[in-house]
């Protein structure tokens, strides 16, 4: 019975001792997606780097870039593709869903992917970089910039094994492609209805540039939305936004300054301001831009001191508008404030902080009335007697306890006595029944 039994665990112990077999779920790749449906802008620029990093820290198989984008900055388009290139999880740009497009900025981070695939009834192309104010750049800039960007989607596509040909019009016509044409000539790689489908067709398939060997069939898929607080800064950077932040902040202090004590103007001017500047952080500006906003505000300021009948108000104005569009001018693409909303804001805003300047100011020249403000504004009320007026004491009016001077016979606590009269922190009173009847002669002698 030993000797069976011995026998037993010898043949059982290989099977004890080896490792239990890998579940489904562990053999099963893992892809994590992220959508940027957005303009390319540093804000979704450092959500791709992120979400890269991420993806190679979790070991996944690939990482899709759901994308759907009408372009960007340039400078932040080179951060995305300069994070695909250096990636060592592959990365697939899927431009969808229907309706979705890869345009201007988009194309580059297409041709940058490891694999660029479409879903129907989306579109590629327009690529031909314009500055920020949505204008075509100067001849002289304009040809360095075009050449520089023909190069780059060239070079793109011909290292990821694409039509440069096809890529470069892009950039050089602004050619347009649907999926099916994008695919038909070797623009992209792969034509997919749904994301689980493009991933089955493209396992196994080795990547041109990187020479990775894809493994994405029945994959896993795990989807990440910004974060909250990119979402925010992603709304925060819009132009117009940090446009009207930088504009209302100034023209609050500005505001504050001329009419001190109201608070409001102040407070929410100076936390406007402090928005735009994180935003001017965050996105490359014009110094010029900014310096004409502070003048043109500075203009519409001297229009409350100096008689111009409305020529430094306009100069203010045109310098707002002006400073607004150059705020975000930066060659190569993306989106500046649009002229429409900097001439509506400079007129409105600005001709109403010139109108507001110029009513404080006029308020401030007019001499105080002796009868509405200070002490003499006590003259004609009644005050009540808090000690007995021998002829001096102290009466109680308007909130406050002065010392007083009678006129006439004594006057007891708590009786009330007319003010008639002050001498510096001293008023000067007299019995109700004296006022009234003083006041009485007075009339019928009129």
């Amino acid at each position: 019975m030993r000797l069976r039994a011995l026998l037993t665990l010898a043949l059982l112990a290989p099977l004890l001792s080896a490792p239990p077999p890998a579940s489904a779920a562990d053999q099963q790749p893992l892809v994590e997606a992220i959508k940027l449906d957005a303009e390319i802008n540093p804000v979704t620029a450092q959500w791709v780097k992120d979400s890269i990093n991420r993806a190679q820290d979790d070991h996944a198989n690939a990482l899709v870039i759901l994308l759907d984008t009408p372009g960007g900055l340039s400078t932040s388009m080179d951060d995305i593709v300069q994070a695909e290139l250096a990636s060592t999880v592959p990365v697939i740009v899927y431009v969808s869903p229907a309706g979705a497009r890869a345009a201007s900025a988009g194309v580059f981070v297409t041709m940058a992917s490891d694999v660029a695939a479409m879903a129907p009834a989306t579109n590629i192309g327009s690529a031909t970089p314009i500055d920020q104010s949505g204008q075509n750049l100067g001849s002289d800039l304009r040809r360095k910039v075009l050449n520089d960007a023909e190069k780059k989607v060239q070079t793109l596509a011909e290292t990821h094994g694409r039509n440069a040909d096809a890529a470069v019009l892009t950039v050089s016509k602004a050619a347009n492609y649907t999926a099916a044409e994008a695919e038909a000539n070797g623009l992209v790689d792969e034509l997919a209805a749904t994301l689980p489908d493009l991933l089955n067709k493209i396992s196994g398939t080795t990547t041109t540039y990187k020479h990775l060997t894809l493994d994405t069939a029945d994959a896993h898929i795990v989807t990440y939305d910004m974060p909250l607080t990119q979402q925010l800064l992603n709304i925060l950077i819009d132009p117009n936004l940090l446009f009207l932040l930088f504009l209302l902040g100034i023209s609050g202090l500005a505001y504050e300054v001329f009419h001190p004590g109201v608070i409001l103007p102040g407070t929410v001017g100076a936390v406007s301001l402090l928005l735009a500047l994180f935003g001017f952080s965050i996105v490359p500006i014009n110094l010029a831009g900014v310096l004409l906003i502070v003048l043109g505000v500075a203009l519409l300021i001297t229009e409350a001191w100096v008689t111009s009948h409305g020529l430094i108000a306009v100069s203010g104005i045109i310098a707002l508008t002006a400073g607004a569009l150059l705020l975000f001018r930066t060659p190569g693409g993306g989106n500046g404030v649009s002229p429409w909303v900097a001439l509506t804001i400079a007129v409105l805003l600005g001709g109403g902080l010139a109108l507001a300047a110029t009513k404080v100011l006029s308020a401030r020249r007019q001499p105080v009335s002796a009868y509405v403000t200070g002490p003499q504004g006590l003259v004609g009320r009644q005050a009540e007697v808090r000690s007995q007026l021998l002829p001096e004491g102290h009466v109680f009016v308007d909130g406050a306890l002065w010392e007083a001077e009678l006129e006439g016979a004594p006057v007891a606590v708590g009786e009330t006595v007319v003010v008639t009269g002050v001498q510096g922190l001293t008023l000067r009173v007299t019995r109700v029944d004296e006022a009234e009847a003083a006041s009485s002669a007075e009339g019928a002698g009129q």
